[in-house]
């Protein structure tokens, strides 16, 4: 029993690492709870889903930045 509980901590922690909110660790620990191996994954491939849109929104932005920058660096302020 304390090997189950041992475990339920750790997967709540890494859930909060993997910057999770309090909703989606608490439904995590439910269907962990019944064993719900298929929808456990469903629920992490979707926030994975979302973490990766985030990132390529990110890339996007520091893209834009980085044009931004090497226009001014370079003079070409008017081109911009």
């Amino acid at each position: 029993m304390r090997g189950e509980q041992n475990l339920k901590e750790a997967i709540i922690q890494n859930l909060k690492d993997a910057g999770c909110n309090k909703k989606m660790i608490e439904e995590f620990v439910g269907l962990f709870s019944t064993n719900n191996k298929n929808e456990m994954l469903n629920l992490l491939a979707k926030y994975r889903r979302e973490l990766l849109e985030k990132i390529h929104k990110n890339q996007k932005e520091l893209d834009d930045l980085d044009y931004l920058i090497i226009e001014l660096k370079n003079n070409n302020h008017k081109n911009i």
